[in-house]
C-alpha cells in the first residue's frame, strides 16, 4: 500500500485487507508471530555481549537490562498502537511517510534496509566463525552455504520463514531456560562443581552491587551494547502485513515483551552471576559458557556454540525477512527502484530480497579480506541505524496520538500506555544512549558515519524528487 492510499485505508475493516492490497500472503499463524517475538529479543548481543557488559559493570548489568527493557516495552506498546491502527508491512517507513513525512519514509526504509544488510553480514559471518569449532573447513564456504539456504528458505514462502524463525527461536529459549532451571538447582541443591561457592550475596559481596571501575557510570556505558542486544524486537512490525490476524495476534505478541526481557535477560543474569562471580567473567567470552565450565559441565561449550550458532542463523533469517520487504515499500512508493516490486507465486519480493543477499554476500568477502576494527565500526553503525526505527517509531506514535484525540484520526483500539509521555521519556533515554556513544571510543565512529549517511540519502532524495517533481511519493501531506 502507498502512501497516497493511506487516506482510504483508515476505515477498520479495510485496514484488515492491507496486505492482499500489497500482494503479501497472511501466511504467518500466531505460533509462529509469538516465537518471532521471543526471538527477536534474544539474540548474540546476549549469548556473548554480556560477556563484556559483566566485566565493565559489575551485576548491575541487570538495572541495565531492566532499564533498556522497560524503555523497550514502551517502544513495542507504541508500534502495536500504530499497528492496530493501520496494520501494513514495512511499517516504519510507512508511518514515517504519514507521520512525519515523505523523506522521513525514504529515509527510515532505506536505512532500517541498511541496518539489516549490515547485521546480516555480521551474523552469517559470525556463524560460519562457529562451525570451526566442530569442522575445520573454510570460513568462506561455511557463509555461502548459510546464505544460500536461508535465502532459497525466503524465496520459497513466508510460511517457510516463520518456522525457520519458529525453531531457531525455540532453541534460544530452551538453552536459556534450561541454563535457569540448572542455576536454581545449584543454588538450592548445592550440586556440580560450583555447588560449594554459587550464592546470591555474589550480586553485591564482590565490590558491591556498582562494582565497575567508575561505579553507576560504569553501567551508563553499558547501556549502547544493552541496547544492541535487543535490536531487532522490533522485527514483529515488519510481519504486520503477513499475519493471518494481526489484530488479535500482535497484541498478544508485544504484550509478552515484559516477562520475555524479565525471565531471558534479567532472569537469567541474575542466575548466572549467582552461580559465577562477576569477576570471573572477560569480554569475548561468552557468560553461559563460563558458567558451564565453573559447573563442571564438559559439554557446556558444545551446547552454547550450538545455540550461539542458531542466534547468528536467526539474525540472518530475519534480515532476508525484512530487507527485501523494506525495499518493495520503497519502491511501491516511489523511493526505490520500480523492480524491486516484483513478487513471487507465493508472496515474496523476489528482486529486494536477490538484491541484498548479494550485497551480503560481499560483505562477507569484505570481512575475509579485512577483518579487524574497522569491520566492528560498521557494527557500531548498525547499532545507531537500529535506534533510528525506535526513534521513528515514537515520533510517529505522538503525532498519532496528538491527531486521534483531536478526532482528526480514528483511535486505535490497542493504545500505548501513559499517552504521549512514555514515548517522550523513551525518546530522551535513546538520546542518552547516543550520548554515551559518542565518549566511547571505539563507537564514536559510528556517529561520524551516520551523517554521511544521512548525506548520501539527501542527495539520493533530491535526485528522486527532481525526476518526478509533482510524484505523490513526494508530496507534502497536511
Amino acid at each position: 500500500m502507498t502512501s497516497v492510499q493511506v487516506d482510504k485505508q483508515h476505515d477498520g475493516n479495510e485496514a484488515e485487507d492491507s496486505a492482499s492490497g500489497e500482494g503479501y500472503h497472511r501466511a504467518l499463524g500466531a505460533r509462529q508471530i509469538q516465537m518471532i517475538a521471543i526471538g527477536g529479543a534474544i539474540g548474540t548481543g546476549l549469548f556473548l555481549g554480556a560477556g563484556k557488559g559483566i566485566s565493565i559493570a559489575g551485576p548491575s548489568l541487570i538495572l541495565a537490562y531492566a532499564a533498556a527493557g522497560l524503555v523497550i516495552f514502551f517502544i513495542m506498546r507504541a508500534l502495536g498502537e500504530l499497528l492496530m491502527y493501520r496494520p501494513v508491512s514495512g511499517s516504519f517507513s510507512e508511518y514515517a511517510r504519514e507521520f512525519i513525512g515523505p523523506f522521513a519514509g525514504f529515509a527510515t526504509g532505506w536505512t532500517y534496509w541498511l541496518f539489516w544488510v549490515v547485521t546480516g553480514i555480521t551474523e552469517v559471518t559470525a556463524a560460519a566463525t562457529y562451525m570451526t569449532y566442530w569442522w575445520d573447513i573454510p570460513q568462506w564456504l561455511s557463509a555461502l552455504v548459510f546464505t544460500v539456504i536461508l535465502y532459497a528458505a525466503n524465496l520459497i514462502s513466508v510460511k517457510l520463514f516463520g518456522e525457520l524463525e519458529f525453531w531457531f527461536s525455540m532453541v534460544k529459549v530452551t538453552a536459556i531456560v534450561g541454563m535457569i532451571l540448572i542455576c536454581a538447582g545449584i543454588l538450592t541443591l548445592g550440586f556440580s562443581d560450583a555447588g560449594d561457592t554459587a550464592s546470591v550475596t555474589h550480586l553485591w559481596d564482590l565490590g558491591g552491587f556498582f562494582a565497575g571501575k567508575d561505579g553507576i557510570f560504569s553501567t551508563l556505558m553499558t547501556l549502547q551494547m544493552v541496547m544492541f542486544a535487543f535490536l531487532a524486537v522490533e522485527l514483529v512490525g515488519v510481519t504486520a502485513g503477513e499475519s493471518k490476524d494481526p489484530k488479535t495476534v500482535l497484541p498478544k505478541a508485544i504484550n509478552t515483551v515484559p516477562w520475555r526481557i524479565a525471565v531471558f535477560y534479567v532472569g537469567a543474569l541474575i542466575m548466572i552471576l549467582s552461580v559465577v562471580p562477576w569477576t570471573e567473567f572477560k569480554p569475548g567470552v561468552s557468560p553461559f559458557v563460563a558458567a558451564f565450565e565453573k559447573m563442571g559441565l564438559g559439554v557446556g561449550a558444545a551446547i552454547v556454540n550450538f545455540v550461539v550458532l542458531t542466534a547468528a542463523l536467526s539474525s540472518c533469517n530475519s534480515g532476508m525477512y525484512s530487507t527485501g520487504r523494506m525495499l518493495r515499500d520503497l519502491a511501491l512508493n516511489g523511493q526505490g527502484p520500480k523492480v524491486f516490486t516484483r513478487l513471487t507465486r507465493s508472496g515474496t519480493p523476489l528482486v529486494g530480497t536477490t538484491f541484498s543477499a548479494a550485497l551480503m554476500m560481499v560483505g562477507v568477502w569484505i570481512n575475509y579480506q579485512w577483518p579487524g576494527e574497522a569491520f566492528n565500526y560498521v557494527v557500531s553503525f548498525a547499532t545507531i541505524s537500529g535506534m533510528w526505527a525506535w526513534i521513528v517509531i515514537l515520533i510517529c506514535q505522538i503525532r498519532y496520538r496528538l491527531k486521534a484525540d483531536r478526532g482528526e484520526l480514528p483511535q486505535s483500539p490497542f493504545k500505548a500506555p501513559g499517552g504521549i509521555w512514555f514515548s517522550v521519556f523513551s525518546l530522551a533515554f535513546i538520546g542518552m544512549v547516543i550520548v554515551t556513544m559518542a565518549m566511547d571510543a571505539g563507537n564514536r565512529v559510528a556517529l561520524y558515519g551516520a551523517p554521511v549517511w544521512g548525506l548520501i540519502l539527501g542527495v539520493s532524495y533530491l535526485v528522486l524528487k527532481a525526476r518526478n517533481p509533482e510524484g505523490a511519493a513526494f508530496a507534502k501531506r497536511s
